[in-house]
């Protein structure tokens, strides 16, 4: 594992995340997703991952930003992540509150409609770059992917994804049910969590 630099409030995150927690029927639904990265990373080949969600506003952002993060934990190399929806709105603030609770170090390069983000989990590695955008924007790579369905309804609306190499549906519950309840607070958490927890199970698996 890779824990120098990580900021501290992030290793302790990181730290206490238990895979164990996971049931048996989402190792299933997780599994091809290690073994892609499995097979890439045996055959030293660069890993890119497109993580896709309607609205590329809150699932899709906490799963390229975990992914990466993860990816650096466990010296995973050539590890490019990105994110995407089937159209473009905003990332929803909450989702960086959430992160920034975690331990993650955000700045907000841009304040317009759709805000431009920079959220950094280390001292030196580059800090990924969100904001809302589809998943075949100019931003993303065009081609030689991994695209992950972190949502049903884009998985179910967008069955073909220009470009990939390989299609994963991993879909999570969006935790936008929560907003403006009492309740917000602690489901983008547990959101984040279980995020974080499958990725960690996903990169585990594909370094054995």
């Amino acid at each position: 594992m890779n824990t120098n630099n990580l900021y501290p409030n992030l290793k302790e995150t990181l730290a206490q995340i238990n895979t164990a927690s996971i049931t048996e029927e989402r190792k299933t639904i997780l599994m091809p997703l290690a073994q892609y990265l499995k097979s890439k990373i045996n055959e030293d080949q660069p890993i890119l991952l497109n993580f896709i969600c309607t609205h590329n506003s809150r699932r899709s952002h906490l799963s390229q930003i975990w992914a990466q993060t993860i990816g650096h934990y466990f010296n995973v190399k050539q590890l490019y992540c990105y994110s995407g929806g089937t159209e473009a709105t905003a990332l929803f603030p909450k989702v960086a509150e959430t992160l920034t609770n975690q331990g993650f170090q955000i700045q907000v390069l841009s304040k317009e409609d759709n805000p431009v983000y920079a959220v950094k989990f280390h001292e030196n590695e580059p800090a990924v770059i969100g904001f809302s955008k589809r998943y075949d924007h100019d931003f993303n790579p065009a081609n030689g992917f991994g695209a992950i369905m972190t949502c049903s309804s884009a998985d179910q609306g967008c069955p073909f994804v220009a470009g990939a190499e390989k299609r994963f549906p991993i879909t999570f519950e969006d935790p936008k049910v929560s907003d403006g309840t009492p309740e917000q607070d602690a489901t983008y958490l547990a959101r984040s969590v279980q995020i974080a927890t499958e990725l960690k199970f996903v990169f585990e698996e594909a370094l054995k």
